[in-house]
């Protein structure tokens, strides 16, 4: 196999080829040259090239400013050193420079790169985040605008010099796949992992841009990420933005609805909307610092047996159509959903949830790996301010889960505290109700609640019009718009 833009060959992207080999290859090639400007844990991506011989045809420059004044100096200051902000300042002035000094001298035969990166390394007391920012600047093919490709890494290795390491692999590995695997970036982020591993460096954002990429959806790749154990959860805006968790939910009160969302549905808003006039009733949520999530998890998704990246897209465009953000997950049970959360903030977190699936939360079986069984999931669940928000149902539709439904008669709707229980575990319910941490929804809307939200996708594929009275009306012009989920009319 042979780069079109280059004379080196370049091997198949089935070859796991050893960090040295990948930055050998990029060493040889002929038209690359560029920069690569580090802060943060050394010069370890440029000391890979260096080291495996061949360097001076590649690298124009290596900097670590590591200093913050000399940083300031060099980049403009910056209220977060370790951020996307500065990551992209520092590609900006290297690639500027790197225009401005050599581009009449070899811009016409070389096709320029930046690598740069700016990352926390595990401090002396290991009292600190560690996680970086990484991004490539390139050229495919000289005198063309360049594309970018960005990424958020969180180091897992207990120790500086391991982590140190796994940086610098992962660099090389990032640069060497923007110059080879440019065309297939599914593969390009999938060999982020090379001669690593899952277990050391969590990749939990990309952004691709640039001619390079204008036929990339950042999303699937945001999902692939998931898929594939790169990371266990991505998270989007409204506007379908890939984002940086920790920038998008530090110090953020948190309200989360799990759902299939295919469609979003009347109910689903409702659900929302009861549990979020209950959620601010609590003195420690700020309205103005609380952030809304739809959860998708990668078992929902393949719930037709693979995954459909079409009805990904269209499930995350009708939930950004009615204000919502999305995040994609591969948390089975709730507490490590919740445990998620807490990496980022210590505000509030709230569950958004029915009945049923309150049902599946109290199931024993769900629980089996964990030495302390159902009572250290609840423990888990219900550590440091995390409270659900239970929507009633229909006793009917209830019914149709196996739940045995004890109550008054003529009392069609169930709520939390009407809950059919194991009895062995009825005091253990009785113990979160009366500690409000499971709490029943009011105030809901009996027209939303008599939904039937598993019929809607049905009454769509089958051109039944009365679908459209059952989803927000912003989601209703999307889904007709684009023809989604079947949609005919």
């Amino acid at each position: 196999m042979t780069d079109p833009n280059s004379a080196t060959p370049v091997p198949s992207p089935k070859e796991l080829l050893t960090t040295g080999r990948k930055a050998l290859t990029v060493n040889l090639d002929p038209a690359l040259y560029g920069t690569f400007a580090e802060i943060g844990a050394g010069q370890e991506v440029a000391r890979h090239f260096f080291q495996v011989g061949g360097a001076a045809g590649t690298v124009a420059k290596t900097i670590s400013a590591y200093d913050m004044t000399f940083s300031d100096a060099i980049y403009g200051k910056a209220p977060r050193y370790v951020s996307r902000e500065r990551l992209h300042t520092m590609l900006d002035h290297e690639y500027a420079l790197l225009a401005e000094r050599l581009g009449t001298a070899r811009g016409a035969n070389t096709r320029f790169f930046v690598f740069a990166d700016t990352v926390a390394a595990r401090n002396y007391h290991g009292t600190n985040e560690c996680h970086g920012w990484m991004g490539v600047r390139f050229q495919l093919a000289p005198d063309q605008p360049p594309s970018d490709v960005v990424i958020h890494v969180r180091m897992w290795d207990k120790e500086n010099i391991l982590q140190q390491q796994a940086l610098g692999i992962i660099g090389v590995n990032l640069l060497y796949g923007c110059v080879y695997l440019h065309a297939d970036p599914q593969s390009l982020v999938a060999s982020l992992a090379d001669n690593l591993g899952t277990d050391r460096i969590e990749v939990d954002m990309v952004r691709f841009s640039g001619p390079a990429f204008a036929a990339v959806d950042n999303r699937l790749l945001a999902l692939f990420l998931v898929e594939h154990g790169l990371t266990n959860a991505v998270l989007l805006s409204p506007a379908g933005e890939v984002l940086q968790p920790s920038e998008a939910l530090r110090k953020k009160a948190v309200l989360v609805e799990r759902g299939s969302f295919r469609p979003v549905t009347n109910v689903n808003l409702d659900m929302l909307r009861c549990a979020s006039a209950q959620f601010a009733q609590d003195p420690a949520v700020a309205p103005s610092e609380t952030i809304v999530l739809a959860e998708l998890t990668i078992h929902n998704l393949h719930a037709a047996g693979r995954l459909d990246a079409a009805d990904f897209l269209a499930r995350a465009d009708v939930l950004g159509a009615v204000g919502l953000h999305v995040l994609v997950s591969n948390y089975s049970v709730f507490f490590r959903l919740t445990q998620y959360f807490r990496r980022y903030t210590q505000a509030p977190i709230g569950v958004v949830l029915g009945i049923d699936t309150l049902l599946g939360v109290l199931d024993e079986k769900y629980y089996d790996n964990l030495p302390g069984g159902i009572l250290e999931s609840i423990g888990r669940l219900f550590r440091q301010a995390v409270r659900l928000y239970v929507y009633p149902m229909h006793r009917t539709a209830l019914a149709a889960y196996g739940a045995t439904l004890p109550g008054a008669a003529g009392n069609d709707i169930v709520t939390a505290a009407e809950l059919p229980v194991a009895p062995h575990l009825r005091h253990l319910y009785a113990h979160l109700l009366e500690n409000r941490h499971v709490v029943g929804v009011t105030d809901y809307d009996p027209a939303a609640l008599a939904i039937p939200s598993r019929d809607v996708l049905r009454r769509i594929q089958s051109a039944d019009p009365s679908w459209a009275l059952l989803v927000p009306a912003e989601a209703a012009a999307l889904i007709r718009a684009r023809h989604l989920f079947g949609c005919t009319g």
